[in-house]
């Protein structure tokens, strides 16, 4: 009985290293390609908030049990993405209406419009989290 729960260990081991060897294969291929396409890798050019936080917000809205939900999620949350900022910028401008055009307030307001993505994708994150922990389609 020890043996083979010992084998089971061993094996399980060698799964998740493949696992890591496999995904350290992809993110190395990612980052290459990333480099290619910016022509030059710095770390000031790098947005993690925009690659990094956007998966893990889309996978955990979806689901992380299985892939439909988490393709409902990456479609969902990238249609957010898309469709916020614009909706920023537009209450932004609702927001200083009011207010002279020389302001500095105003001006700060509407170049910060942009934020209103990385808001609302925290918002939404709390929002699913707090009322459906496992995701808009959880696993089975």
């Amino acid at each position: 009985m020890t043996s083979v729960r010992i084998e089971n260990v061993a094996g399980e081991t060698r799964r998740h290293l493949q696992i890591f060897i496999l995904g350290s294969a992809i993110c190395g291929l990612a980052g290459a390609m990333m480099t290619t396409l910016d022509g030059l890798l710095v770390p000031g050019s790098y947005q993690p908030l925009r690659f990094t936080f956007l998966i893990w917000v889309m996978v955990i809205v979806g689901g992380s049990g299985n892939n439909l939900g988490a393709t409902l999620g990456g479609l969902l949350i990238w249609w957010l993405w898309i469709q916020v900022e614009p909706m920023g910028r537009l209450l932004m401008e609702v927001i200083t209406w009011p207010m002279p055009e020389g302001s500095g307030l105003r001006a700060h307001l509407l170049n910060s419009a942009q934020h209103m993505r990385l808001l609302t994708m925290g918002i939404i994150m709390l929002v699913v989290l707090r009322f459906s922990p496992r995701g808009l389609i959880p696993e089975r």
